[in-house]
């Protein structure tokens, strides 16, 4: 199979979409395929820290690919390899995962900042990662709103996967991305709700409400966790506790994406 492109997007920062991202990546990564998770988040970069990449040991990032200053086979970290430590990525030792990530440096992101991103350029190291890694599925950790870099992303996607909040800004927004997806012809939009109030869980009508909003597929309803707020990014949530309510509503997303076609 050619790899599939997965892109995780929000339309307003604060969603849970970095922990969405890498905990999916992990996720499929256990089923036994090969996945890489790009952070093309360029301005505020943090899924790093999930997979206990510190910047010491980052190496080559993604800054350096669109600079033209490494090959992406430079970038792509093997966290089965080194998994970091954590009782959660520990699970990974062996697991085909690349981490393809983006700079911390302030001056580097000062650079894109100001030069911008060469999109035909990214697009490349996408597609290449995908042949030279031999991805079944790449993961893109969007940055969030909507720019060019995000654009990009969503038209590159084979599977998109939007995360939003109960609440009437993300309503808002979501219902631009969705039309915008709709417009780039992406082949697979879903919806997936994050930081869900209790009142919202295990309510049919709730998730029927938001797909009527959208016309779009809820596949995953995923708890406000106080347990995720203390994790505090040391770990991967849903590998460190796989039993919690929010780890198992997460992984009800796995499905749609290993059977979409």
């Amino acid at each position: 199979m050619t790899g599939k492109i997965v892109s995780i997007h929000s339309f307003r920062g604060g969603t849970g979409k970095s922990n969405a991202a890498s905990n999916l990546a992990a996720q499929v990564a256990l089923t036994g395929r090969r996945v890489g998770v790009v952070d093309t988040d360029i301005q505020s970069p943090g899924i790093h820290v999930l997979f206990g990449l510190d910047e010491q040991k980052m190496g080559k990032t993604l800054n350096d690919f669109l600079h033209g200053k490494a090959a992406i086979r430079e970038v792509g970290y093997p966290v089965g390899q080194n998994t970091g430590g954590g009782e959660g990525r520990d699970k990974l030792a062996g697991k085909e995962l690349y981490l393809f990530p983006s700079s911390i440096k302030g001056r580097e992101i000062s650079q894109i900042l100001k030069d911008g991103v060469d999109f035909n350029r990214l697009n490349e190291g996408l597609q290449t990662a995908i042949s030279e890694f031999n991805l079944d599925y790449l993961f893109i950790d969007t940055h969030p709103g909507l720019n060019e870099e995000t654009l990009l992303s969503i038209a590159t996607s084979d599977i998109l996967i939007i995360i939003l909040r109960p609440d009437n800004q993300d309503f808002q927004g979501t219902s631009v991305t969705v039309d915008i997806a709709r417009s780039l012809d992406v082949p697979n939009l879903f919806l997936a709700v994050n930081k869900a109030l209790p009142k919202h869980m295990n309510r049919p009508e709730f998730n029927k409400e938001i797909e009527r909003l959208f016309n779009a597929a809820v596949i995953s309803v995923m708890p406000l966790s106080f347990d995720m707020a203390e994790n505090a990014s040391q770990d991967l949530f849903s590998l460190r506790f796989p039993d919690h309510e929010w780890s198992k509503a997460l992984k009800d997303i796995v499905p749609y994406i290993l059977n979409a076609k």
